[in-house]
């Protein structure tokens, strides 16, 4: 609870539309289903993760591949459940259980539509664009699908790493696996899937950026600003700042512009002033302000 002199204010949480929040967890695991089904697994691509597994078991045992999976995330729940706590382990649960039943319902998928599946460049891209898509949704609404998220989460709890350095460890030992089985070209195709995968669902969590933010030092700010205000007909905001090196004071300027007039500033700017510094980065969304 946060006070003022005044007022009071209390932090209320948001009423959540649970139809449209489960509707949109199991669109995203059908999608991802589908992906598998029609891209991933007649190919032998190999994305890392317990589906990436079920492909290698698949093709040494001839064991169904929803089968291998339910198994090994039911496994990795109760393993999950002794180290990570019943908390954690709840909220994987549903994904766990869900993508291997959709992986089994749409297995047959290729034969319905009769969708030739041979050209594996067009199914890897398509195949990491889908899967993307479909494991943002469920990210974003926020539900895991299970599997080595659960592997990820007890390798950064017992060896105090990043949950980025257990998934590159996990899905990276995994992935490199499908170049001693299936040969190393489809290692190659595996790490592009596994890399369009990635770029896919930051996309779908995060959004399509179409603005920049720029901070722009500059002794010539006055000009910087004007040119900004009256030429771009965009707001910017000045700092006063202070370099660590030598110290020195100056101004720093920020603003949003949309990406399509970037290149406009870059221009004007390394003719305003040649050894402005600035940095540029997306800007996903802005808030506030008239």
């Amino acid at each position: 609870m946060l006070f003022s002199k005044n007022k009071e204010y209390q932090f209320v949480k948001p009423k959540e539309n649970k139809f449209k929040k489960y509707s949109l967890f199991f669109i995203g695991c059908l999608l991802n289903a589908i992906s598998y089904n029609m891209f991933i697994s007649p190919n032998k691509l190999v994305p890392g993760g317990v589906g990436g597994i079920a492909i290698i078991v698949n093709s040494l045992t001839g064991l169904d591949n929803s089968a291998i999976i339910l198994i090994l995330n039911i496994f990795l729940l109760i393993l999950s459940y002794f180290i990570m706590g019943k908390e954690k382990t709840r909220a994987t649960i549903l994904g766990a259980l869900t993508v291997p039943l959709f992986i089994k319902l749409t297995e047959h998928i290729n034969v319905w539509i009769g969708l030739d599946t041979s050209q594996i460049l067009l199914s890897t891209i398509f195949g990491g664009i889908c899967t993307g898509i479909g494991l943002g949704i469920v990210f974003r609404e926020g539900f895991t699908t299970g599997g080595t998220d659960i592997i990820n989460q007890i390798v950064s709890k017992t060896f105090k790493v990043g949950i980025g350095t257990s998934m590159l460890l996990s899905d990276g030992l995994i992935v490199l696996a499908s170049g001693y089985f299936f040969g190393f070209y489809n290692l190659l195709y595996s790490i592009l899937l596994l890399y369009i995968i990635s770029i896919m669902s930051d996309k779908m969590i995060l959004g399509i950026s179409d603005n920049k933010m720029c901070y722009i030092v500059s002794e010539k700010d006055e000009e910087i600003k004007e040119y900004i205000i009256k030429n771009l007909h965009h707001g910017a905001t000045i700092y006063k700042a202070r370099g660590g090196f030598k110290r020195k004071k100056g101004n720093i300027i920020m603003t949003v512009i949309p990406t399509r007039e970037f290149y406009y500033l870059k221009d004007s700017l390394d003719k305003i002033d040649d050894e402005a510094f600035y940095i540029i980065t997306d800007s996903y969304e802005m808030f506030g302000g008239k």
